[in-house]
């Protein structure tokens, strides 16, 4: 399996990455044996890649970085770098290649410290001869003040270092970084294309695998969820339930009240399933005695962990009622398709009733609306206003219609 295998939908980018692997492959053959570089390259040290969520954009970031790292002997016969199989491959996409540092965030923004420790590891030659891959999955969280500190490291690179730059959209990253990047758009991909994938890479059930791709309209990794998690489609569920409990204000604050729990629900998760595991390797690592009693001088480095946990936490429910917000969305234009007769798939077929309900009930202009009252909670929310004071005026919003 080649490293590309896994970026979904995209053939455009994938031949341009692919080109430019192999021209990062003879950068790389020439200076060893040294002879001058060849005289035009489609390599460069800075990439961005943006597209909506569930495009794959952290995917081909990866995927690129083990293709610049690949040490298949079948390249000097003509081969494509990126083989999936040798070690420079695996090891890149497994996370533990020394020249390869993937920086995604549990929170909800990367700051000034975070950065300038990454800029001082693009600045070491690469342990492997090849080349020093920055992946950055969430260039979109960076502060004004961490921007700028990348800023320079992209202005001025180390010779061997690459920067592959992840984002919604090119506004999301400043402008005088994006304009030093080689931008890549990737788009969603297609239903069939995602089904196609889950069947064939997760084992899941070819039916049960085209609902959740159709149901998520392409999301690769909320595909794989709801298709394998009870929990997801559980929550999935309500939410899909709030347009038929927003008649009388008691409805709609009570509607709000479940969305918020439904989210702190994940996030109660999350810490489930991370929390416990981080705060005993900590303490074993600063060598807490049988017992869990903590040596002298440790408490900083614990109340430290706390801390970035609480802000996770934080993130993962904003991230949970993003989702949901999605959804609801999703079910809104489903509802506006069968309104104006839209020759369109449904995505929500599984709630066909109601939506059929929804629709015979209002106006295409009330469902505009509607969709409008979704897209300003989504923008209150990014503002910091407190999420259940956001939801409930969503959903008030959403019975005035």
């Amino acid at each position: 399996m080649a490293v590309w295998d896994d970026l979904v939908g995209q053939e455009r980018v994938r031949e341009q990455l692919a080109a430019a692997a192999r021209d990062a492959d003879a950068l790389v053959t020439s200076h060893a044996a040294g002879e001058a570089p060849p005289d035009a390259s489609k390599m460069t040290h800075a990439w961005l890649f943006t597209g909506p969520p569930g495009s794959g954009r952290a995917t081909a970031a990866r995927a690129f970085a083990a293709a610049l790292q690949c040490v298949s002997p079948d390249r000097a016969l003509g081969g494509e770098p990126g083989c999936g199989f040798c070690d420079g491959c695996h090891t890149s996409l497994v996370g533990t290649h020394a020249d390869v540092e993937v920086v995604r965030t549990d929170l909800l923004s990367i700051g000034v410290k975070e950065t300038r420790d990454l800029v001082r590891r693009a600045q070491l030659s690469p342990a492997g001869g090849r080349w020093q891959v920055i992946v950055l999955e969430d260039a979109d969280r960076l502060t004004e003040g961490a921007g700028n500190v990348l800023l320079k490291a992209v202005e001025e690179p180390a010779p061997r270092t690459v920067w592959l730059l992840c984002a919604p959209s090119l506004e999301d990253v400043l402008p005088t970084i994006r304009s030093r990047c080689r931008h890549l758009t990737l788009r969603t991909p297609s239903v069939d294309a995602v089904a196609d994938v889950l069947v064939r890479r997760d084992g899941i059930d070819p039916q049960a695998a085209a609902a959740a791709a159709r149901a998520t309209q392409g999301h690769i990794d909320h595909a794989r969820r709801l298709a394998t998690d009870e929990r997801a489609r559980a929550r999935r569920a309500t939410v899909l339930k709030v347009p038929l409990r927003v008649d009388d204000v008691g409805g709609c604050l009570k509607a709000a009240q479940e969305l918020i729990d439904a989210a702190g629900e994940d996030a109660k998760q999350v810490a489930e399933e991370i929390d416990v595991k981080e705060t005993e390797e900590l303490k074993a690592a600063l060598g807490a005695a049988q017992g869990g009693r903590m040596p002298r001088g440790t408490a900083g480095a614990m109340k430290e962990l706390e801390e970035r946990q609480k802000r996770r936490k934080t993130r993962t429910q904003r991230d949970s009622l993003d989702l949901a917000l999605s959804d609801l969305t999703g079910f809104y234009r489903d509802v506006l398709a069968l309104q104006l007769n839209a020759r369109t798939q449904i995505a929500n077929e599984d709630v066909r009733d109601s939506l059929d309900r929804i629709a015979h009930g209002s106006t295409p202009e009330r469902t505009l609306r509607r969709i409008e009252a979704v897209l300003a909670c989504r923008e209150a929310l990014d503002k910091n206003v407190a999420p259940l004071l956001a939801v409930e005026a969503m959903t008030m919003a959403l019975r005035a219609g």
